[in-house]
């Protein structure tokens, strides 16, 4: 079982020059505080590669073709220089904007390489990564950004998926189905101050048999034994749109789940629950594992 989320580390936010860089460290800086554990913004920046697109060898000769390279490397090393300023740029801004309001203080830090190499490197002194749905990455603007969807199935500390402008967290649901990810989840959740004096709905889809509400009911137990606002919600309908649809009626700010789906699946993939909740949930997603 994974380090749980009450376990000592740093809070990291991957942020991005374009990306949503002031929401992820808002998120980091909540979580920081949640926790009482330093905030370390992070900035990966991926070194571009000098490459000529198609065949030059028939039209320059060698001697051009030489010239050419070097100043092309000449032109990615200047691009990686203005990159990492305005990341260092950035970087200050955001450091500036939080303040001196965490309780156990703020680090930047820029790395060069992929943000999934970077964010494995810093895993082992990590609690819990804070990345955008967008943008953790340049170029990366689909709604579930490949290096998003990448990191994720790589880590295995806690991930929190911000999808736009944060707020603080007063209510949140728990998606569970009885399984041992999502039994595993909430013994998380229990044990973690991160959730503390956040109201929890945890959410069961579908038919609910004897034994799974059973399960429900003893997550919930488990809950409140150690001071948290649980309640036991079932509904009817397919897990995806279902849970969208508890999100929308308890109001709720963020959706807690467990980073595989209860089926076969054992990894994210495309087309799972999860992945599509992550693509479309309007509140920040905590995924666990």
């Amino acid at each position: 079982m994974s380090e749980l989320i009450h376990a000592e580390g740093d809070i990291l936010a991957a942020v991005d020059v374009g990306g949503l860089a002031d929401a992820v460290a808002d998120a980091g800086a909540w979580a920081a505080r949640r926790t009482q554990r330093p905030l370390t913004l992070l900035q990966a920046i991926e070194r571009p590669s000098a490459a000529i697109g198609g065949d030059l060898s028939g039209s320059l000769a060698v001697d051009s073709q030489d010239a050419l390279l070097t100043e092309l490397a000449a032109l990615d090393e200047r691009r990686a220089q203005l990159l990492q300023r305005s990341g260092r740029r950035m970087l200050d801004e955001l450091a500036t904007r939080l303040g001196d309001g965490l309780p156990a203080g703020l680090r930047v830090a820029q790395r060069h390489g992929a943000i999934v190499d970077v964010l494995l490197e810093a895993e082992p002194q990590v609690r819990l990564f804070v990345i955008g749905r967008q943008g953790v990455a340049q170029a990366d603007t689909t709604p579930l950004g490949r290096h998003v969807e990448r990191a994720i199935r790589a880590v295995a500390r806690p991930v929190l998926v911000v999808p736009g402008p944060f707020s603080n967290i007063r209510r949140a649901v728990i998606a569970f189905d009885a399984s041992p990810t999502a039994t595993r989840c909430v013994a998380m959740v229990a044990a973690s101050p991160l959730l503390a004096d956040v109201a929890l709905d945890v959410v069961m889809v579908g038919h609910i048999e004897a034994a799974k509400r059973a399960r429900l009911d003893e997550a919930v137990v488990q809950l409140c034994a150690v001071g948290l606002q649980a309640q036991a919600v079932t509904v009817e309908g397919e897990a995806e749109s279902a849970l969208l649809a508890q999100l929308a009626r308890s109001e709720a700010d963020l959706l807690v789940m467990g980073a595989y789906g209860h089926s076969r699946i054992r990894h994210l993939l495309v087309g799972s629950t999860t992945t599509a909740l992550l693509r479309r949930s309007p509140v920040p997603v905590l995924l666990l594992r």
